[in-house]
């Protein structure tokens, strides 16, 4: 089936416009890209000052051709853009990559990107950049650059969509073991953008993994929808978001015209199409390296390997410190390592296993085997350094292809620095199908985000309820009045089904004497002043009033202060506080988040954000995720947390946010007490979106 972008990264003919015969320039790097050996589109050179370049007719212009072109490869000067475009327009093409960034001296507005952007949307054109590298789509076999590929470049099964030109030329001219299935230096996406590639991307069969290296997401329904086709069929997507601060989102901004959204809310959305976030771009390697063999991860945990009793502890003491569980072999693989060890290692994992060097080949052979044997090994790995032309490193990389053929676990090369990933050696081995990673730090990372993202496909799938019938309609008449009241705001949680403290809300104090009657003391009394949004601040919260003398004492200091109108309410047991939020983010709407609450909020820094609407079992995932999740299991003889009512009111919560959508701008549930007989919001702000 015809895919939009096929004349852009599919076409049948290219014009190469600014092409050139003056070495070092990119009308000269055109050439040589395109004419690659396998390039199957029929290549046009247009340059009005040459009539021939390499022997090959030279076009004055895009009418001049012969035929009406799929794309035209534009390696002109910004000056010469936009008259380029009304050329490419005029004739009726229907790509163009623009490799210039677009920006000219003294422009009007709008400014030249603009107009280019704006022209080519109107006409239809597909466009690759600005500001580009260009791309290589070597499941089809052809190469757009300005600066040519080096001759090793090869086709695999990996996709590479990024906005940094620089990554670009890190993996696809740099690194030897990448086979790419597409490589897109998007640039700009003056007209068409990640969420266009990465569909296309897709449906190439050869892709089994894509890394996109992400400014920002100017699509996002279509990139939510590009994700949620990679989920469907099972093809990895790792991403590394820049923008994460609010300084670098800055840079963003000024660099390509990037709006950096909330790098919370591309938390969520990664969390909910199970994209794999990675931090850096030695991370991003390795885990297109891991995920490029297509094997799945089994239960358990890592097994590694090495030729150093030192470097075994440093591997431990990072895994321990970064969380990865490694393997917990069992005493039927301990023996089998025993057996092979030589006397003074431990049949242990990590392991050490070079001891005199007698027999290395077999004993690391079949320690190796026997630790992916074991049932707990998810993975394994050999950590030892490389060199070429050296027996040990030639040695080993056969002992993995030998191991790696006799299971279906992943099984892969790490070397202990990040510095020696191109050598021959193991660069023929990542071809062979042995993924070869760099730097046990960040092979330890990768690893670990690997495993979780194992573990959250291993949930069952989430029932997501909703809403009550009506709600939406009872709240939005109420909502268009402005800002909820504490109380009102209660009230609106136990609505949707989260649990609420009673409260009562009166002006006088006979009123406050019989509310605290029936309720009971002890008893919170707090500020009900519209317009007081955060009451601790300005001391509108009395906790733990025992008796009527004190319940008088209080209402007399905040009537004088604050106002008459106060809120009333039991005093809630003891428990473990935690928050409910909800912002607004301008690209992907309601993003809720979970975390430490009370005053813990914001000196933890302890928060999970998730796309609404979920269920228990996704609240549940977020749950454990939090830094203070040991803290509901009980401490120091208390109960246990019902984690299970947590869990249910944060979904309950997530369908609130969900049919309220356009109506709250911003809801602030803090604290939420959770112990054993379950989880109760006490304080509630909830701001109205509707004007």
């Amino acid at each position: 089936m015809p895919h939009k972008l096929d004349r852009l990264l599919r076409p049948k003919s290219v014009a190469l416009v600014g092409a050139s015969p003056k070495e070092g320039s990119v009308g000269r790097g055109m050439i040589t890209s395109t004419g690659m050996a396998g390039t199957p589109s029929k290549i046009y050179f247009v340059n009005p000052g040459y009539q021939e370049i390499d022997g090959q007719v030279c076009y004055p212009s895009l009418q001049a051709l012969p035929e009406t072109v799929d794309m035209a490869v534009l390696g002109i000067a910004n000056a010469r853009l936009e008259a380029a475009l009304d050329e490419v327009i005029a004739c009726g093409i229907g790509a163009v990559t623009i490799f210039a960034s677009g920006y000219i001296e003294n422009d009007t507005g709008p400014k030249l990107t603009e107009r280019i952007a704006t022209k080519a949307r109107t006409a239809g054109v597909a466009v690759c950049g600005g500001n580009c590298m260009g791309f290589y789509h070597l499941d089809f076999g052809l190469r757009v650059c300005g600066f040519p590929p080096p001759d090793w470049i090869r086709k695999g099964n990996v996709a590479f969509i990024t906005h940094s030109g620089s990554a670009f030329s890190a993996l696809c001219h740099t690194d030897r073991r990448f086979g790419f299935s597409l490589a897109v230096s998007a640039g700009q996406e003056l007209a068409t953008n990640v969420a266009d590639y990465l569909d296309f991307a897709l449906d190439i069969p050869a892709t089994k993994v894509v890394g996109l290296f992400l400014e920002t997401v100017r699509d996002p329904a279509g990139f939510k929808a590009a994700l949620a086709k990679a989920q469907r069929m099972a093809i990895p997507v790792v991403a590394l978001k820049v923008g994460r601060t609010a300084e670098s989102a800055a840079l963003a901004v000024s660099h390509s015209g990037a709006v950096a959204g909330n790098h919370a809310a591309y938390r969520a959305l990664f969390d909910r199409y199970g994209v794999i976030e990675v931090a850096n771009m030695d991370e991003l390697v390795n885990a297109l390296h891991l995920f490029s063999a297509e094997r799945k991860l089994a239960a358990g945990g890592l097994a590694t390997m090495h030729d150093s009793g030192g470097l075994r502890e440093l591997v431990l003491d990072l895994g321990i410190e970064t969380g990865v569980p490694f393997a917990s072999i069992s005493e039927a693989t301990r023996a089998k390592l025993a057996g092979r060890l030589e006397y003074g290692l431990e049949p242990i994992n990590p392991l050490d296993a070079w001891g005199t060097g007698n027999d290395w080949a077999g004993i690391f052979e079949d320690c190796l085997q026997a630790l992916v044997d074991d049932p707990d090994t998810a993975l394994a790995s050999l950590c030892v350094e490389a060199r070429d032309g050296y027996y040990l490193s030639a040695g080993y990389a056969d002992i993995l292809r030998r191991v790696a053929a006799r299971t279906t676990k992943p099984v892969f090369y790490t070397t202990n620095v990040g510095s020696n990933a191109n050598l021959d050696v193991i660069t023929k081995l990542a071809h062979d199908g042995v993924p070869v990673l760099s730097g046990v730090a960040p092979m330890l990372s990768v690893v670990g985000k690997a495993m979780a993202a194992r573990d959250r496909r291993a949930l069952e799938k989430d029932n997501v309820a909703t809403a009550p019938e009506g709600l939406r309609a009872k709240w939005q008449a109420r909502l268009k009045q402005g800002d909820l009241s504490e109380g009102e705001a209660l009230d609106l949680l136990a609505d949707y089904g989260v649990p609420a403290m009673p409260h009562r809300e009166v002006d006088t104090l006979d009123a406050a004497r019989r509310v605290a009657e029936q309720m009971g003391y002890p008893i919170a009394m707090k500020t009900a002043v519209p317009g007081i949004l955060h009451k601790s601040d300005v001391g509108g919260v009395k906790l733990g009033l025992k008796s009527a003398s004190e319940l008088e004492a209080a209402f007399a200091d905040l009537s004088s202060r604050l106002g008459n109108a106060v809120l009333l309410m039991p005093m809630m047991g003891k428990g473990t506080e935690v928050s409910f939020g909800m912002t607004l983010d301008p690209q992907f709407g309601p993003v809720v988040m979970i975390g430490a609450g009370g005053v813990l909020i914001e000196m933890m820094q302890d928060r999970r954000f998730a796309l609404a609407p979920f269920g228990a079992r996704e609240a549940g995932w977020q749950i454990d995720a939090l830094k203070l999740r040991p803290l509901l299991d009980g401490k120091r003889g208390a109960r246990p947390a019902n984690i299970g009512s947590l869990a249910h009111a944060y979904a309950a919560f997530s369908v609130m946010v969900d049919d309220l959508a356009g109506l709250i701008a911003e809801v602030d549930v803090n604290p939420l007490i959770v112990n054993a007989e379950g989880a109760t919001a006490v304080d509630a702000l909830i701001v109205s979106a509707v004007k």
